[in-house]
């Protein structure tokens, strides 16, 4: 399962990210651009990392799974709050990093 710092390796190898604190040591956040793509509350434990997301696969995923829920403090059409705890997989998760990486640079 992954973990913070496996994660993150993951979001700063997406070309031209970065980490940023624009609201306090207590959220990380990873850019593009100025563009905010992924947060992670640091210190979670389960990591909770929230992405952007398409509204309707958004929804589907809310349904199919108890770890993913709307943004936390976040636009809730456009965002998850993802709880790793294990119900999706690695490569799911790194999927979703992804998707969430593409909808920022396309915008």
């Amino acid at each position: 399962m992954m973990n913070h710092k496996k994660i993150e390796e993951y979001l700063l190898s997406m070309p031209n990210a970065r980490l940023d604190y624009p609201f306090g040591k207590e959220v990380a956040v990873y850019k593009i651009d100025e563009k905010m793509f992924a947060l992670i509350a640091e210190g979670s434990d389960p990591v909770r990392l929230s992405l952007k997301c398409d509204p309707k696969l958004a929804l589907a995923l809310r349904e199919k799974y108890e770890s993913v829920m709307p943004g936390y403090h976040l636009n809730k059409k456009h965002w998850n709050t993802l709880v790793v705890s294990g119900q999706l997989s690695d490569q799911e998760i790194k999927d979703l990093i992804f998707h969430s990486y593409q909808l920022v640079t396309k915008s």
